[in-house]
């Protein structure tokens, strides 16, 4: 299961769901927003994404990893909006019978996610600055 939502995260309701009596391992990767990047003081940031187009490939991702790996479930949230530093932004969970497959997977999803659904993060700085962060093209005048 994957998807996004403009509410907090709710770890422990997640990691619930993902309870079963086949599963010897559970691992989670939990995303924070912290207050630094690249040597600068972050505020905050906000996460936008394209919505429709996120959700069917993050359903593929965790899709993909279910083909990929000898596991349970898995499920990966990702936030929207904006986040305060120390909000988590992104919660993966992933249950196995063995910890191999199951750390081996949430990394998967993860790193697949980030690489591939159209999610992207602005920063905003201590500085009064305002940048997109790993977006090719997001300089415009507009993106501040």
């Amino acid at each position: 299961m994957f998807r996004l939502t403009d509410k907090p995260i709710d770890a422990a309701t997640l990691r619930a769901e993902l309870e079963n009596d086949a599963a010897g391992a559970s691992v989670t990767f939990e995303g924070i927003v912290r207050n630094h990047n690249d040597g600068r003081s972050v505020l905050r940031l906000e996460y936008e994404a394209y919505l429709a187009l996120a959700n069917n490939e993050g359903e593929e991702i965790v899709r993909a990893a279910r083909e990929k790996f000898d596991i349970l479930g898995a499920t990966c949230v990702h936030r929207t909006g904006g986040l305060a530093i120390g909000d988590m932004a992104v919660w993966v969970g992933v249950a196995a019978a063995h910890r191999g497959e199951a750390f081996d997977a949430c990394r998967y999803i993860i790193d697949t996610v980030k690489h591939r659904v159209p999610i992207w993060k602005r920063e905003f700085y201590t500085d009064g600055s305002v940048e997109w962060v790993g977006c090719a093209g997001c300089d415009s005048p507009h993106a501040g």
